[in-house]
């Protein structure tokens, strides 16, 4: 409870502060910018009245709606400082680990669908995913063995990921933002595991939305990006996706990059166009049935017709 106490004069005059100390010859009273000695002769009522902190103010979660595997918001959310979204979104970024080494990534449904980097689990099927659930107390970190490659694109740098171990709980997922609304110097901030430093939070602006990278385009960014950063989020400051940190300059500091947000926008929407074969787990790509092969006709057969063959 903070106290706000009125000290009445007798010249009609009032003082509002606190009062610190109450002596039998003067009051001492803080009123914000310095501090007041009253002589008690000059007073002639003290009135104290006890007023409640601010409430803490109540995060809410944006209204949002589906499309396809991610979701959106309905409306763009209200800026608010990072330290807001961190504890709103933060559950929602994850660690993926494979034998030779590790990245970010981040859950785009309740169900267990998650984003990260081609190259981080390249060459790899044996893949796990650390996640940091919040709860009544402190967050509680799980591990999840089971995870599926549903589609990549080693062009695009993107992979799609399905958390698939038993008893798995409804997950904490991320809205994925607009990248046209993005604007240069908008401040942005990420969310990954910088050398394994899991939920490490950095923050910077947008330096420019379309860097050319060997064909390329990239988002800029002065946040400040390390290994494994990669495949982890870039969000704005309304809290949306819009990128995927996959890259920094080696020899210098503040320029990092991220894939553009409607790339994984593209990716996921045409996801069966890059989904994985698990019979040939060296190829990211799906081939189609070939073609059936055809063969002459018999001598007395009309030669006009042919036949197929599976």
């Amino acid at each position: 409870m903070a106290s706000a106490d009125v000290v009445q004069l007798k010249e009609k005059a009032a003082i509002t502060g606190k009062i610190l100390a109450e002596k039998p010859d003067q009051i001492v009273v803080d009123v914000g910018y310095t501090v007041l000695v009253i002589p008690r002769s000059q007073v002639e009522k003290i009135s104290r009245t006890d007023a409640p902190e601010p409430a803490a103010r109540e995060v809410q979660p944006p209204a949002k709606i589906r499309k396809n595997l991610y979701y959106a918001a309905t409306t763009p959310p209200a800026e608010r400082p990072v330290r807001e979204w961190v504890s709103q979104v933060g559950e929602a970024v994850v660690q993926v680990r494979t034998p030779s080494g590790l990245g970010s990534g981040f859950i785009i449904n309740e169900d267990g669908y998650l984003i990260t980097n081609f190259h981080v689990i390249e060459g790899e099927t044996q893949i796990s995913v650390e996640v940091y659930h919040q709860k009544t107390g402190p967050l509680e970190r799980r591990t999840y063995k089971r995870v599926r490659i549903i589609a990549m694109n080693k062009f695009a740098d993107l992979a799609l990921l399905k958390i698939e171990d038993k008893d798995i709980p409804k997950f904490t997922c991320v809205l994925l933002g607009n990248a046209d609304n993005l604007a240069v110097g908008e401040r942005v901030f990420a969310i990954g595991s910088p050398l394994g430093l899991e939920r490490t939070v950095t923050e910077g602006i947008i330096s420019t939305k379309t860097r050319e990278v060997q064909g390329s385009l990239y988002l800029q960014t002065t946040a400040q990006i390390n290994p494994g950063n990669s495949g982890g989020p870039l969000f704005n400051l309304r809290g949306e996706v819009v990128g995927v940190t996959n890259m920094k300059v080696l020899f210098g500091e503040g320029i990092g990059f991220a894939i553009p947000i409607d790339a994984v926008v593209y990716f996921l929407d045409h996801r069966d166009s890059f989904a994985y074969d698990n019979d040939n787990p060296n190829n990211p790509y799906r081939y189609l049935e070939p073609p059936s092969r055809l063969r002459p006709t018999q001598s007395n057969e009309d030669p006009e017709a042919i036949d197929e063959e599976r």
